[in-house]
């Protein structure tokens, strides 16, 4: 870690110009047109009844990234649920959002939460690297469109925003995933959504009883910038593989990173439950 990210405090949000400045920093993120966006008044509310409204600060005082959500009851126990993260562009690369991600995890505890549940864009692989990878909070569910196509979000744009759920289990610490297995050393061989000769994805291809892959691209915007058609072409195939395989009992274990060539991609294998249902 370096000395300048050390110099950055994790801290509840407290005044009013730092509620401000959140919603400032949700535009430069999103955009100013963002539906979504979150108002200084329930940043505060959320804080009084076990919510999360934390900011990462900079050696001068300014806000370089945030975290906010709510905590509720799901099934009889006390959930937290994450709902936005960011990190200035300047400051990402450095882990911030982990730190983050862990004081939240340290502020819901507190209060009794067992398990914190957030969304991201399965298409982003750093997010996926980030949420597998480092934390331990793994995919549960797959939600197609979860927010509408129209967020008024630059970097949504007119894409369907569908999302994976994740839990994070709070009772126990998680251990990062050794380096080896990130680097994909042993992946599985078969390829659920194989590319076609355009370098997109081509029909769902099934092929085996055991742990199966679902690639995404390397950067969702170089994909984006690539074209709608064919940044549509990989949102419906990697909702198609996700959607199916969960239908058949299989869950996400791992999300691997190669070093060189081949695609980041999900390890999905069989659940203990899988063909008795």
């Amino acid at each position: 870690m370096s000395a300048e990210t050390e110099a950055v405090t994790i801290r509840d949000l407290a005044t009013h110009d730092e509620y401000l400045a959140c919603v400032a920093l949700q535009d430069e993120t999103w955009g100013t047109t963002f539906s979504e966006r979150v108002p200084p008044a329930i940043l505060r509310v959320s804080q009084r009844i076990g919510g999360v409204c934390a900011g990462a600060f900079d050696a001068r005082g300014g806000l370089v990234g945030f975290v906010f959500g709510m905590t509720g009851v799901r099934g009889g126990r006390i959930v937290h649920w994450s709902d936005m993260l960011a990190v200035r562009e300047g400051f990402r690369g450095r882990r911030l959002g982990e730190r983050l991600k862990y004081y939240q995890r340290d502020k819901v505890r507190a209060v009794g939460a067992e398990v914190m549940m957030w969304t991201y864009d399965p298409l982003v692989a750093r997010n996926a690297h980030l949420n597998i990878n480092r934390l331990g909070a793994l995919p549960i569910e797959y939600v197609p469109d979860m927010y509408g196509s129209q967020t008024g979000s630059a970097l949504h744009g007119a894409m369907p925003t569908d999302r994976l759920i994740v839990a994070w289990d709070l009772t126990t610490d998680h251990s990062p995933v050794p380096p080896a297995r990130v680097a994909g050393s042993s992946a599985p061989v078969s390829i659920v959504n194989p590319l076609d000769a355009d370098g997109a994805p081509g029909p769902l291809a099934i092929d085996g009883s055991g742990a199966l892959r679902i690639q995404v691209p390397r950067e969702v915007q170089d994909v984006q910038r690539a074209g709608m058609d064919v940044a549509l072409r990989w949102r419906l195939a990697v909702r198609d593989a996700f959607v199916t395989l969960f239908h058949r009992g299989y869950h996400v274990t791992q999300f691997v990173v190669p070093r060189h060539g081949r695609l980041p991609y999900y390890v999905l294998t069989p659940s203990s439950i899988a063909g008795k249902t």
